[in-house]
């Protein structure tokens, strides 16, 4: 006989095992509902705000030195003396060389000589002056006389010694003015002597080679005893020295086309030599304003001083230029510029955490950052990233990025 206990176990387990399913369902069902309802996609903002940028130009440069020259003789003649060798640091005006030209010696000699001869002319034109003076004023006086007593009494003077006496007269005059003329020839000639002595004077002071600007002997070309040939005759000949300025040096350096129209003087360059390990600053000092066919680039110029000589003409170092700035400009990281398109876009986050596809103005673009001048206002959030994943009215929640912390650190070095 089966017991009532019997007969009641198994529904109590029946009814253990419904209350489990009913559970298991329910834990399933609210599974499945929040699944059917996720989160909103996280989107990277930054925010725009204002910055000042400069477009930086690095570009490797050339030390130069400020002037260089070689030296020629400027008349042939032998070296009869070579003050300097490489590396000697002269002054400006300083004898570098001397030259043995002895015909020219002779020439200069000469000129003198010729220049005591006209003086002595001029001392005896101005003595046949006077004396053709007082003749004159002799014959003009006694002539004079003569009239005077003619007319007195008519007939006392014959007339032919008044008409001699008159032609005297006159010759006189012009034995005056043939010693004037005379004198102002003289003074003339004298005027050419002293120019063929100064030329020659001249020509003379050339047989000492001396240095046009201080600086360094860079080579030497001659020794004593050699024959050097004028510069100014002979389109083959050679120098004696080569001197360079090196107090400042020239750092030569091309900018590039597409650089070029924004490089002004004065603009501030930082200068790394690694060859010495120091960094330095300048300015632009100078540009061709011209750009290079051969390269396109345009050669731009700083003056660096170099008043302990440390460095040398030859050496080279790593120029970074600012060639263009902003004021406080609104400026994204440049990741937050979509350029796909026609025109340049930004995803911007609404206050709504809306998406916004924006067309937008650009202005100046470092390696970093760009500037926004329309289409974006100061503290909005701008999606920094994947735009490409983002629609424009979807619900987004924005989370900072550190995109923007990161190109301000990349754009201060």
């Amino acid at each position: 006989m089966i017991s009532a206990a019997t007969i009641r176990r198994p529904a109590a387990g029946h009814l253990f095992l419904l209350c489990c399913t009913l559970t298991l369902l329910s834990g399933c069902r609210h599974t499945a509902q929040q699944s059917a309802a996720p989160e909103n996609p996280i989107a990277p903002v930054v925010t725009a705000s204002r910055a000042t940028l400069a477009n930086k130009l690095t570009v490797a440069g050339e030390f130069l030195p400020y002037q260089e020259v070689e030296l020629h003789a400027k008349v042939a003649g032998y070296i009869r003396r070579i003050n300097v060798d490489i590396g000697d640091k002269v002054k400006e005006g300083q004898v570098l060389a001397t030259l043995d030209v002895p015909e020219l010696q002779a020439q200069v000699q000469g000129a003198q000589a010729g220049v005591r001869q006209t003086q002595a002319e001029i001392v005896r034109a101005t003595n046949d002056v006077a004396r053709a003076k007082a003749n004159y004023n002799a014959l003009h006086s006694a002539a004079v006389r003569l009239k005077q007593a003619s007319d007195a009494r008519p007939g006392l003077i014959a007339q032919q010694e008044l008409d001699d006496a008159q032609a005297r007269d006159e010759a006189a005059a012009a034995q005056v003015d043939a010693a004037k003329s005379a004198y102002a020839a003289m003074q003339q000639q004298l005027g050419v002597s002293q120019a063929q002595q100064q030329q020659v004077t001249s020509m003379a002071g050339y047989s000492r080679i001396t240095a046009p600007f201080t600086g360094v002997i860079t080579w030497r070309y001659a020794d004593t005893g050699a024959l050097i040939q004028a510069g100014t005759s002979n389109a083959g000949s050679a120098p004696v020295v080569k001197i360079a300025q090196v107090s400042t040096l020239r750092l030569r350096l091309p900018v590039p086309e597409s650089i070029a129209p924004y490089v002004h003087d004065g603009d501030t360059a930082t200068i790394r030599v690694d060859a010495l390990n120091r960094t330095l600053t300048g300015k632009v000092a100078r540009s061709t304003d011209a750009l290079d066919p051969s390269t396109r680039s345009m050669q731009v110029e700083v003056d660096v001083p170099n008043a302990d000589g440390s460095l040398t003409p030859g050496m080279y170092a790593q120029v970074t230029l600012n060639v263009q700035r902003t004021g406080n400009a609104i400026v994204v990281p440049i990741q937050a510029l979509d350029t796909s398109g026609s025109q340049p876009v930004v995803m911007v986050v609404n206050a709504q955490n809306r998406v916004e596809k924006r067309v937008v103005q650009t202005g100046l673009t470092t390696a970093n950052r760009v500037e926004i001048l329309s289409g974006v206002r100061e503290g909005e959030q701008v999606i920094a990233a994947n735009q490409a994943s983002f629609q424009p009215g979807e619900t987004v929640t924005p989370r900072q990025s550190a995109m923007a912390a990161a190109a301000d650190a990349a754009e201060a070095q």
